[in-house]
């Protein structure tokens, strides 16, 4: 008798810059790349190797120009970091937007946000981030009235986050995903959220 097929794995691309900041996604990609139905992989401008924040050297699986097969994008998460304030970003700009065309869900923290607000793509979505008066700083920001003061919004298949906000970035990202059902995502909130020892 023949195996079954094996299942297709959706691809989660963990975009990243120089000086990413490491501990803002690991939550997220920790329990995502187990799954049998996702992998995570990595993507960026070029193929070399992305050192963070903390030093870990991360390699790159894909470039953005290399990348075509949007139809297995399960989702794009990008970590915030030092690089995207450093780094040109029109690249990276136009590979989103084809993702959030295709209503592919998109998720960003801390300094990520304020390039989604910086090239318009929370100009009429609700988001928030690290604070309202960073966003404003970006003259091409218009999106002042969908800023919401919280952890973590979700609108429009765009998840924002600010820098504190690892465990709710994670959760929000497990519920898109339907990872797990909720009980299990409550109970893994309140675990990670609130600690072993109470």
């Amino acid at each position: 008798m023949e195996d079954a097929t094996p299942l297709q794995q959706k691809e989660v691309l963990l975009l990243l810059t120089n000086q990413w900041a490491d501990w803002e996604a690991a939550y997220a990609i920790a329990s995502i790349n187990p799954m049998d139905q996702y992998v995570v992989k990595t993507i960026a401008v070029d193929h070399e190797v992305k050192t963070s924040m903390g030093g870990l050297r991360a390699e790159i699986d894909y470039t953005l120009e290399n990348y075509h097969d949007l139809n297995n994008l399960a989702m794009i998460i990008l970590p915030g970091g030092f690089g995207w304030n450093e780094e040109q970003t029109d690249d990276i700009a136009a590979f989103v937007k084809k993702v959030i065309d295709l209503k592919i869900p998109v998720a960003a923290i801390c300094g990520a946000t304020l390039f989604l607000g910086k090239y318009g793509f929370l100009d009429e979505v609700k988001h928030t981030g690290d604070e309202l008066d960073l966003f404003q700083k970006e003259p091409r920001y218009h999106g002042k009235n969908f800023y919401v003061s919280a952890q973590v919004v979700i609108d429009q298949n765009i998840i924002t986050a600010n820098e504190t906000a690892a465990v709710e970035f994670a959760d929000t990202i497990f519920r898109v995903l339907k990872m797990y059902t909720e009980e299990q995502i409550d109970g893994w909130f309140h675990y990670f959220k609130h600690g072993m020892v109470q």
